[in-house]
């Protein structure tokens, strides 16, 4: 009897240990497999593809406009966004939908259509002072010493800013609106003339 009792024990013992072996094997695989896919999966070469967009987006102004019509009143949005890739060339566009995103979408592919340079000088600044006009907006930029800063509004920082000017000071005069603003300040820019150029006006080249 003794005898038949331990082969019985020896007999159970190994039983429950057989099953378990193979499932620790089967997980570990699985896991490692995730891991990988996390790591070098598409979720991490698009997000790659995104950090490397030629220009900066800024969405300086959103506005809700509604036009009524005889069944009510339709809702829709315009954003006003300003593009750069802080090197000397910028842009800027208004796009308008029934969305925000899609407002700001519409906005920023247009702003890439309508791009600018701009020329900087030494210091990372424009090369003189000017007053940038468009209609009731008068927009003064100085240039600044190394180290000033963007002294601006918001819609005349988010320009310089992308444009890649950092050094200079700026004072709006008559209206506030945005893009009255943005457009002042782009045709000041665009009116700024080099030393080659005022060299070559004055014929001293």
């Amino acid at each position: 009897m003794e005898e038949n009792k331990v082969v019985a024990v020896e007999q159970e013992t190994p039983a429950p240990s057989a099953p378990k072996a193979p499932t620790l094997r089967g997980q570990r695989p699985a896991r490692d497999n995730r891991r990988g896919s996390r790591r070098g999966g598409p979720r991490d070469r698009r997000g790659r593809r995104e950090e490397q967009k030629e220009f900066e987006e800024r969405v300086v102004y959103i506005n809700r406009v509604s036009k009524t019509v005889k069944g009510g009143r339709r809702l829709k949005f315009t954003a006003l966004v300003v593009i750069g890739n802080r090197k000397g060339k910028y842009g800027f566009a208004v796009g308008k939908a029934a969305e925000v995103p899609d407002a700001i979408k519409k906005a920023s592919e247009a702003a890439k259509k309508n791009t600018f340079e701009l020329h900087l000088t030494k210091g990372f600044t424009i090369s003189h002072e000017i007053i940038g006009k468009y209609g009731a907006c008068s927009v003064l930029l100085k240039p600044a010493p190394e180290g000033t800063g963007i002294v601006a509004g918001g819609p005349v920082r988010a320009v310089l800013e992308l444009a890649g000017v950092q050094n200079v000071c700026s004072k709006v005069y008559g209206s506030r609106a945005p893009i009255n603003i943005v457009r002042a300040t782009n045709q000041g820019l665009n009116n700024l003339k080099t030393y080659k150029v005022v060299k070559k006006l004055r014929g001293k080249e």
